[in-house]
């Protein structure tokens, strides 16, 4: 959002992190709050008038990713449950004492994949963490060489949260069928940015999170293909089927739903008009000497630019874009407060010196042209005055 007031411009690129909640969106939550608060689990009306919200939020999450009413949509916090969920599902399901005690991830997941993976492992499960290529994503050869006869799970994301990265879910997906072996997809950086179709992808398991596209923090989903089993992570009531035990957040159910109805018939603004502003950004940033962008446009998300600029530590640059009013960001929001190397930068082997100069923005359908300008011209002025100041260039 671009606040041209008396104190300070306010530019937020930093979607992937999280995003403004849609107006649409907080209004059609707000009776929920002091108005129809029941519990949907008790039986009096104020528990029974919240069931026709609840029940169009879900026929909006089940059209939203094409599933089919026989499928499980599983209503929860966030995505991080709904990943650890489905990997230590499995565990305690296909692995625990099995004859398969395999999975096989990437090496660019979301800490909530990747560190429930490496704590499965001091429970015996073995992990292959596959890299990325150089164009920052693992292709479908590569999962299917690394699946073996023990292998009880794929869990691959469908777009990287820093790079904006598109991985070929489709064909990875279908690798995992002809294996017979399980497929996740943590879908939290797809969801209203591409078409999400779990009917045309054949996905075991799929994550989203609400706040991500523009719906309310704490509010999540998982996808389970009608058919698998999947133990739930907390036990408790009969809430979700007896599979997510806890009292709904009814606000945040009939928010994520509409969000996720907003997303989707948004996506054709998304892929023509944000792809054209964050083409404008990129062209505007790579006008600088020396820097580069991770990943081919058509690669990638159509919102993301991740950036390095060379002899420019990120944390510097993200501290002057911050003093003029411009949210970005150096990687995950989950890693902020990390001075570890970019995992991602790693990953394609750009090199030790280009290792903390990563930079992300992200827009959304609320980013305006003005805003782009304005960013391209303070992070213009922001990488001279560093260049000046720096020892390394």
């Amino acid at each position: 959002m671009f606040y041209n007031d008396a104190k300070m411009t306010r530019i937020y690129l930093d979607n992937n992190a999280t995003t403004i909640v849609d107006p649409l969106v907080r209004q059609a939550m707000e009776p929920f709050f002091c108005e129809q608060y029941g519990n949907p689990n008790s039986l009096h009306q104020f528990g029974t008038e919240v069931h026709p919200a609840l029940r169009t939020s879900m026929n909006r999450l089940y059209a939203g990713i094409n599933a089919s009413d026989k499928d499980d949509v599983i209503v929860n916090g966030c995505a991080t449950e709904g990943n650890n969920t489905v990997l230590k599902g499995v565990w305690f399901d296909q692995i625990r004492g099995g004859t398969k005690d395999h999975i096989v991830t990437t090496s660019v997941e979301h800490p909530c994949v990747g560190n429930t993976a490496r704590f499965l492992q001091t429970l015996g499960a073995k992990v292959t963490f596959l890299p990325v290529n150089h164009d920052g994503r693992v292709e479908a050869d590569a999962v299917r060489d690394a699946i073996t006869p023990r292998t009880a799970l794929v869990s691959v994301m469908w777009a990287n949260n820093e790079t904006g990265i598109l991985f070929p879910v489709r064909e990875i997906a279908e690798v995992c069928r002809d294996a017979g072996v399980l497929f996740h997809t943590d879908a939290v950086q797809a969801i209203g940015k591409v078409k999400v179709d779990v009917a045309e992808v054949p996905v075991d398991f799929l994550t989203f999170s609400a706040h991500k596209f523009h719906g309310p923090k704490g509010a999540g989903g998982l996808f389970v293909r009608r058919g698998l089993r999947l133990p739930p992570l907390l036990h408790g009531g009969e809430q979700m089927g007896n599979k997510r035990a806890g009292t709904v957040n009814v606000a945040n159910f009939v928010g994520m739903g509409l969000a996720m109805e907003l997303a989707v018939s948004n996506l054709p603004y998304e892929d023509k008009e944000v792809r054209r502003l964050r083409d404008r950004l990129e062209d505007g940033l790579l006008s600088l000497k020396d820097t580069m962008v991770v990943g081919r446009r058509e690669l990638r998300a159509p919102n993301t630019v991740f950036l390095s600029v060379r002899g420019v530590e990120g944390e510097a640059l993200l501290w002057d874009l911050n003093k003029a009013g411009i949210a970005a960001s150096t990687g995950s929001a989950c890693a902020s407060e990390s001075l570890e190397a970019s995992p991602i930068i790693s990953a394609i082997g750009a090199g030790p010196e280009l290792s903390h100069t990563g930079i992300r923005l992200s827009l959304s359908r609320f980013t305006t042209q003005d805003e782009v300008d304005e960013t391209v011209r303070v992070f213009r002025k922001a990488v001279e005055r560093l260049r000046a100041i720096s020892s390394a260039y």
